[in-house]
């Protein structure tokens, strides 16, 4: 049987980096971001708030990860970041593995939708420092040149600011907070 874990935490935590480090499947909930001209988006400081849910297809990413533990099989957007678009579909497969982790920055508000869905998660906020992560952050996004340097700090500072409420959410939706350790540990 696959088992979901649903990782929740803040962008640049190392969500990501735990579940390679787990050898278990990533499901990148940040793929079903809508494209930056999609109509209505939400926007602050003049740019889209890609950090307001309403930037993202939930039911799409429950749609796809419940396919996914179903038949071992689904079709994922590949979304560019940089880009802010998606650039096509990729195909995903379990190949095996019975450890799924769906991360990203809206695995908070998945929580609910994939259990009215019927889907069976884990879910556990990745507890790390907010100067640490904020370090880390801005550390893969110049590398990566997911953005402007001025959005990437404004974007920092803000995330920094906000990460104890984003806590704080996480635990009262029934998230359990680990330490990079802790998690690793639980989950192998």
């Amino acid at each position: 049987m696959t088992r979901i874990v649903l990782l929740a935490g803040p962008s640049g935590s190392g969500k990501s980096r735990l579940a390679r480090l787990l050898g278990a499947h990533a499901f990148r909930l940040d793929d079903f971001y809508f494209d930056a001209d999609r109509p209505g988006l939400p926007r602050a400081h003049g740019i889209v708030d890609w950090d307001d849910p309403a930037t993202w297809d939930a039911t799409g990413a429950v749609a796809a990860l419940a396919e996914l533990v179903a038949t071992g099989a689904t079709t994922v957007p590949t979304y560019s970041i940089a880009e802010s678009r998606r650039t096509g579909v990729r195909p995903v497969a379990l190949d095996g593995c019975d450890l799924v982790i769906a991360e990203g920055i809206f695995a908070i508000e998945l929580l609910a939708p994939a259990r009215a869905a019927g889907l069976a998660l884990e879910p556990v906020y990745l507890d790390r420092n907010r100067t640490l992560v904020g370090a880390l952050r801005l550390r893969r996004d110049l590398a990566r040149k997911r953005k402007p340097v001025g959005v990437l700090l404004r974007r920092g500072l803000a995330l920094w600011r906000d990460q104890p409420a984003l806590r704080r959410r996480a635990l009262a939706a029934g998230f359990t907070p680990l330490s990079m350790r802790q998690a690793l540990a639980r989950s192998r």
